[in-house]
């Protein structure tokens, strides 16, 4: 009797620990979005993406341009050049198309580069000021409502979005 006691003892103990770990987790979250949206450094971001596209539009557009003056010059004394000439001015054409296929998907690539670069430290501050709140407020967990992730905010959850834009000073 007193083994089963002791057993029973154990898992009550062992029972009420787990209890009291689970109501020691503190959760919070936050929308990402609007917190980047309101991040003074966005609109800077926003301006250098911009003016790199149309770089990268201007560089197209020229491309193009000198395409279709070649293929109008090509046309238009097709008939009066040797084979020759021709070839020559068919290789041309395919050259510059080819380039300029090879352009576009650098541009995307590129593009995309230049993107992560300027937003590496905007949101890496973000994520800096997020565990600042998490460390200094307690919370176990804080939850990004803006990824789609979150199914359900409880009661007991807490929004520390305030919290981390006061952290940003915005």
């Amino acid at each position: 009797m007193k083994i089963l006691t002791k057993v029973f003892l154990v898992i009550a103990l062992v029972g009420l620990g787990s209890f009291a770990h689970a109501q020691a987790l503190k959760i919070g979250y936050i929308d990402s979005n609007e917190i980047m949206g309101m991040m003074p450094e966005r609109d800077t971001i926003e301006n250098k993406l911009v003016q790199f596209e149309k770089q990268l539009e201007n560089e197209l557009r020229a491309m193009a341009t000198e395409y279709q003056t070649k293929l109008a010059d090509y046309q238009t004394n097709l008939a009066t050049m040797s084979n020759l000439i021709r070839q020559s001015k068919e290789k041309e054409l395919t050259d510059l198309q080819t380039r300029i296929q090879d352009f576009q998907q650098n541009a995307d690539m590129d593009y995309s580069e230049r993107r992560n670069e300027l937003l590496t430290p905007l949101i890496d501050k973000v994520k800096k000021a997020i565990e600042d709140v998490g460390s200094e407020d307690g919370y176990t967990y804080i939850i990004d409502s803006a990824t789609g992730v979150l199914l359900h905010i409880g009661t007991g959850a807490d929004d520390v979005t305030p919290k981390v834009k006061t952290k940003l000073g915005i």
